[in-house]
């Protein structure tokens, strides 16, 4: 008897991204093949053969709706996010912040995804990408033939090991103890801003850098350091100097208000967006642990108070140069068959991912069905994420997957907004984002109060989600 089962997408990949793509499709009347490798091979991050497996942390973050990830993940129950709902039923006490179950929230999901009578899974290896409308959401550890497949279609836009300096938000800067300027007044007058150290400032630091903890790598992340992009601290174990004649040298850098002093060392800080609302320090990849990276570059002088939008890190990933491979739709321009979802897109984070899973869900379908894409408003932390991935970078910016944060969202500006101070200003950005995407849910078919919902008890929404589904 012939299988009646006849699918119109393949997603590869079981992840958060994978089965939040196959759901919003199958959630659309698409028939979708979702191929997971596991239990036939285990990536050496994994351990069960359950769908959406939470590798790292079973934390969420935040769920405070003014804070960036809160603002993401009310979007996403906005939306219908089969994973957010999964979330909400697995959830455990942890203050503001959503965690989960694990085995709770992996059984959930894994059960979901088989009922559902448009998805059919299919339990093994891809070494080939399909020849149909296809999602690849393989994850950070993409490997075997579809990653050379993707490697072949990308050529060097593909990245396999993941240096990122640490970001910190503009407003965090001690504007006072740093002056903008390039080297030797090249390129444009305010290209960086200069975090000068004197001389017992800049060996604090290197000591500093060389005591503190470091983390140990996970076993599937080898340490293959480059030239090019060394951890700092790493660097600094070369000899007490090599800093201040690597990233730190002080040369060709004058500060206009003080022309006569001639600092010993020096912090660049590089815009990381066009609305300059982050600064990446340049120079600064790093394995240090997190609370050491806040404690040790709080002794800049001009980070004394810093803020971080992302911390630095040195890790196994897979991710594409977006803007320069995927069109709109977030398909491959070599391959326009071949849709992207999840961390390979460029970003970091289950829900970013999970973001990035249901969008690329909803641009296939509309694809499908010879739709206007339903592309979000860049205000919207969805929006956001998406633009960050599409958006063609200024010159000497370095493409680096990123966290939600509301550097990626247009700024506000004016007196009143700086008035605002930052918690207003999360405010703002939340406010905005309730404002501007019921138009958004409108297009992918989704009629709702957002402000409502955007506030609506998690636990009940996320309920109202799966009973539905289960239905």
């Amino acid at each position: 008897m012939l299988d009646p089962f006849v699918p119109e997408v393949t997603v590869i990949g079981g992840g958060l991204a994978g089965c939040e793509a196959a759901w919003q499709l199958a959630e659309r009347g698409h028939k979708v093949d979702l191929i997971e490798m596991k239990p036939a091979r285990l990536s050496p991050a994994h351990t069960t053969p359950l769908l959406a497996e939470l590798v790292c942390s079973n934390s969420l973050r935040s769920d405070d709706p003014c804070s960036p990830a809160g603002l993401l993940k009310a979007e996403l129950r906005a939306a219908r996010s089969l994973i957010i709902a999964c979330a909400d039923e697995a959830k455990v006490p942890a203050g503001d912040a959503l965690a989960v179950d694990r085995l709770q929230f992996s059984r959930r999901v894994t059960a979901l995804v088989v009922r559902h009578p448009n998805i059919r899974l299919r339990r093994q290896l891809c070494d080939e990408l399909p020849k149909g409308p296809c999602i690849l959401a393989g994850g950070p550890l993409v490997e075997g033939g579809a990653a050379r497949q993707l490697r072949s279609l990308c050529g060097d836009r593909l990245y396999f090991y993941d240096a990122i300096a640490p970001i910190v938000e503009a407003d965090s800067i001690d504007y006072d103890r740093c002056f903008r300027g390039s080297r030797y007044h090249q390129g444009e007058e305010g290209d960086y801003l200069n975090c000068p150290l004197n001389q017992e400032e800049y060996h604090a630091f290197v000591a500093a850098l060389l005591a503190g903890r470091k983390v140990t790598p996970h076993r599937f992340e080898e340490p293959r350091y480059f030239e090019g992009c060394l951890p700092v601290e790493v660097m600094a174990e070369r000899g007490p100097e090599t800093l201040a004649f690597g990233p730190m040298k002080p040369v060709g850098l004058i500060d206009p208000r003080r022309p006569s002093e001639h600092p010993y060392a020096v912090v660049q800080l590089r815009a990381e967006n066009r609305y300059h609302t982050a600064y990446n320090l340049v120079g600064f990849q790093t394995r240090l642990a997190y609370p050491e990276q806040k404690r040790i570059f709080a002794m800049i002088p001009a980070l004394h108070r810093a803020e971080f939008v992302r911390y630095g890190s040195i890790h196994r990933n897979s991710y594409v140069e977006g803007h320069k491979v995927l069109d709109a739709a977030l398909a491959l321009r070599a391959a326009p068959n071949i849709h992207l979802a999840g961390q390979i897109t460029g970003v970091e984070g289950y829900i970013e991912s999970t973001a990035m899973g249901l969008l690329c869900g909803v641009l296939l379908h509309d694809k499908l069905r010879g739709l206007p894409l339903s592309l979000p408003p860049q205000t919207t932390a969805i929006g956001g994420l998406y633009h960050h991935v599409i958006t063609p970078r200024e010159p000497g910016v370095k493409y680096v997957p990123m966290n939600i944060n509301f550097g990626l969202l247009p700024p506000f500006v004016g007196k009143s907004a700086k008035r605002a101070g930052k918690r207003g200003r999360r405010a703002l950005h939340a406010e905005r984002a309730r404002e501007h995407l019921p138009g958004w849910l409108g297009q992918i078919g989704i009629t709702a109060d957002l402000a409502s919902l955007l506030l609506v008890d998690a636990e009940q929404d996320g309920g109202g989600v799966v009973d539905a589904a289960e239905a």
